[in-house]
């Protein structure tokens, strides 16, 4: 994962740690204490690549520093590659999995979209209409699937997975997620507004939240991304109306801890680490924002894949504690 400074919009306003300096020094002293970390310096930027094992690990190193005052942009994990022979391989993990007779069916669907082969299936002994299924994986379609494994079967499955060897790459991954919902205006979000989005998908935000131009405010119903205005307000005239103003009642907006925004990203976003009690998730994706972009990071990401930068706000996890040495 790549650690960088947060200079989106909302960027600043809470942290007292913001400078590319302070994120290198903190992280030079985890990789110091811990061994399982590596930091490695991106050329030309203030940026670092983190090298660690596993996304929940370096989940407990944003957090962590979230804690301490940080401000950071994060990159969405990657797996390490390794070439032999002129040929690209990729780990490969092997997945063990037990659910329900009647989620076997969303399970292979999903599994088959991130490049999952099913080696063996079968009941499961002593537990009748339960399955047991053994599948090998790559890795980097692993990541974020268990809680949409846990979705899926309503909590009833069991997955273990393991690292089994370098492979093959695979290709690229299925459709592993919806589009979004793109902000086209800035200010705070009002409910009047949400309540015509509610249609749209899925809602990331509540009303009095902040809201800038390009940022990501739900996930869309339909596999294409989709420009909306969360802070359109209602029309006030001197006309007196004739009936009662209606009564908003929006739903709850889907709150994500921490692990699953970094397994919701995919590779043209990013998540957005802040002091406060929110974390964002900003993505480059081509869009209708004009704003200038001065970052050498942000421009390498835009010219990669886009005009600008989206954010979509998260519930921070408050429960991560740092791991335990025994």
């Amino acid at each position: 994962m790549t650690f960088s400074v947060n200079d989106s919009s909302l960027g600043g306003r809470d942290g007292s740690q913001l400078t590319g300096a302070k994120i290198g020094e903190r992280l030079r002293a985890e990789a110091e204490t811990n061994l399982a970390i590596n930091v490695v310096p991106v050329p030309g930027t203030d940026s670092f690549e983190v090298q660690g094992r596993g996304e929940m690990q370096l989940g407990i190193l944003i957090e962590n520093m979230r804690r301490e005052g940080f401000e950071l942009s994060v990159s969405p994990p990657k797996v390490m590659y390794k070439t032999e022979d002129g040929q690209k391989l990729e780990p490969l993990e092997e997945v063990i999995i037990e659910v329900n007779e009647e989620h076997v069916g969303l399970v292979m669907e999903a599994l088959s979209n991130r490049r999952g082969e099913l080696i063996d299936m079968g009941p499961c002994a002593g537990a009748e209409g339960r399955t047991r299924m053994t599948l090998t994986c790559p890795s980097r379609g692993l990541v974020g699937y268990r809680s949409v494994f846990n979705a899926d079967t309503h909590g009833t499955g069991f997955m273990h997975r393991a690292f089994l060897t370098y492979a093959k790459y695979r290709g690229p991954l299925g459709n592993v997620r919806k589009g979004v919902l793109v902000s086209m205006g800035s200010g705070t979000i009002t409910a009047y507004s949400l309540m015509g989005l509610e249609a749209r998908g899925i809602l990331f935000v509540s009303p009095g939240m902040e809201a800038y131009d390009g940022m990501i405010i739900g996930e869309n119903s339909r596999d294409s991304d989709l420009d909306v205005n969360p802070v359109r307000a209602k029309e006030l005239s001197n006309m007196r109306s004739a009936g009662k103003d209606e009564n908003v009642r929006l739903a709850p907006p889907r709150q994500m801890t921490l692990e699953e925004a970094i397994g919701y990203v995919a590779a043209d976003e990013l998540i957005e680490a802040s002091y406060t009690k929110n974390s964002a998730i900003e993505e480059k994706m081509s869009g209708c924002q004009q704003a200038e972009i001065n970052s050498p990071f942000q421009q390498r990401m835009i010219y990669r894949t886009a005009d600008y930068i989206c954010t979509v706000y998260l519930q921070a996890t408050e429960h991560i504690k740092a791991p335990v040495a025994i």
